[in-house]
């Protein structure tokens, strides 16, 4: 079944809704945004060709149209106490697509498309946030718990080159020819949902010299800060003195990043704010959004030295 109403049915910009695909691993519904979701397709033993010594949860590569794509056994990877034989289930795979790959996740059967505000999505308790969680947030559906799945944290796990960006040291020519004084100077906050990309992207920027760096787990936590500042420049101060530019997420729960670059482009006191969209879910579609709700700019995960040098662009860094 492919996603045909992701290009029929496009949700507008900015309002903080997202719609998410409910699955079943067990008797247990999960979720993803089906903007990640390609196709789902019925499980077909003979299209795997399983990898010896790569896990238990990475069932092999799966054939799909003449190519071949990873899978990966989302029940198995996710717990431990999973039955070798299982007829409960008609399997099925969502083949999604993030972070410019590829990848297929068995699941034991699907429910139902959801469209849910992001407000009613709840983050992961801090004191859980800590331990590196598979999950970014849960949702309340008709009485139904449903987790939000972390499918870059998954992949990551499998594949740490698919995570490389976040690890490795920038180029020599963006930690040395750029006066790092100079970054140091600059007031940047961030807002990203997942703990695991949340901390590489700090680690780097860090690295890089913009040390002046406000972190935020969710969208709402973040323009809670910003009001702060308005206010602050609603009272005479002005705006560069206290920030210069803000780097999001779009997933998020309580309010994801296309309405939060919307309510700080609409607002005459911070629509000076360079803002960057940096997530796994840019592509032709999702840059329009991002032009729409005013985006200074947008990058795709996990593309940090990229991101680096776009920062060094809007804010004018000298070399």
């Amino acid at each position: 079944m492919a996603i045909q109403h992701k290009q029929e049915i496009l949700l507008e910009a900015g309002t903080n809704e997202m719609e998410i695909i409910e699955f079943y691993l067990g008797a247990q519904p999960f979720g993803i945004n089906v903007q990640k979701l390609k196709e789902i397709i019925p499980f077909d033993q003979e299209a795997v060709t399983l990898i010896p010594g790569c896990g238990a949860g990475m069932l092999g590569t799966l054939l799909l149209r003449g190519s071949t794509i990873p899978l990966i056994d989302l029940k198995k990877h996710l717990s431990q106490k999973v039955s070798t034989v299982d007829t409960e289930h008609r399997h099925v795979v969502l083949v999604c697509e993030f972070n410019n790959r590829v990848n297929g996740f068995r699941v034991d059967g699907v429910n139902q498309i959801h469209r849910i505000s992001w407000n009613d999505v709840q983050p992961m308790a801090s004191f859980i946030d800590q331990f590196r969680p598979r999950f970014t947030g849960s949702v309340n559906i008709d009485g139904r718990e449903i987790l939000i799945v972390d499918l870059e944290h998954i992949v990551t796990e499998f594949d740490p080159e698919s995570n490389m960006d976040y690890e490795i040291e920038l180029r020599q020519d963006l930690l040395h020819e750029t006066r790092p004084h100079t970054r140091e100077q600059m007031k940047l906050m961030m807002a990203e949902d997942s703990s695991l990309i949340r901390a590489g992207i700090e680690r780097v920027l860090k690295s890089a010299g913009y040390t002046s760096l406000e972190v935020f787990a969710d969208g709402q936590a973040c323009h809670d800060r910003l009001l702060q500042i308005r206010q602050e420049v609603d009272n005479g101060t002005n705006l560069r003195d206290h920030l210069q530019l803000l780097i999001t997420d779009i997933e998020m729960p309580k309010m994801d990043g296309l309405t939060l670059c919307k309510k700080i482009k609409n607002d005459p006191l911070l629509k000076e704010l360079k803002v960057i969209l940096f997530s796994s879910l840019i592509n032709e579609q999702m840059s329009a959004k991002c032009d729409i709700v005013g985006a200074d700019g947008y990058a795709t995960k996990p593309q940090i030295p990229y991101l680096v040098e776009m920062i060094d662009r809007m804010l004018e860094i000298s070399k």
